[in-house]
């Protein structure tokens, strides 16, 4: 018999924008209304920023060598959807998120990966914090606007 292979409680969040801060966001194809930046969970013997790499690539088609893949050196703690916990050893509860973001300088078309996600938008950054699904995932934009706005003021 083979033993169930259960996902580790570490994850990444990539943040994908444009310059004028569209900010690109995907509808989960198992949830209706779920809207999220690009997500995974680290594979066994995987870093934050290699599943960061593989996950853009999977579920967008954007190649990190293409573009700048920049690591926050931040992460943040999530309860785990009680729905999704059996993905997961018995009794955990909570994972890792680790956060890292690609602008672009313009939209652009994206491939999506069929099986995850049904569509994409570009949304302007305001409304994209409203639409997504996850509070980790508004937070993480919140934190891009915080960024963007004292990089403004230092290149003023």
């Amino acid at each position: 018999m083979i033993a169930k292979q259960y996902k580790i409680p570490v994850s990444i969040l990539v943040i994908i924008y444009t310059k004028d801060m569209e900010i690109l966001l995907l509808h989960r194809k198992d949830k209706k209304n779920f809207w999220q930046s690009v997500t995974g969970s680290i594979e066994e013997g995987e870093s934050p920023v290699n599943a960061a790499k593989r996950e853009l690539l999977e579920e967008t088609g954007i190649d990190h060598q293409e573009f700048l893949l920049l690591d926050w050196k931040f992460s943040q703690q999530y309860e785990i959807f009680p729905h999704w916990r059996y993905r997961y050893e018995p009794n955990v509860t909570h994972n890792i998120e680790h956060v890292f973001s690609v602008e672009l300088p313009e939209k652009i078309i994206v491939n999506l990966e069929p099986s995850e996600h049904k569509e994409y938008k570009w949304v302007p950054l305001h409304d994209a914090i409203k639409e997504v699904f996850s509070g980790t995932n508004a937070d993480a934009l919140k934190k891009l606007y915080e960024i963007k706005q004292i990089g403004d003021k230092i290149n003023l």
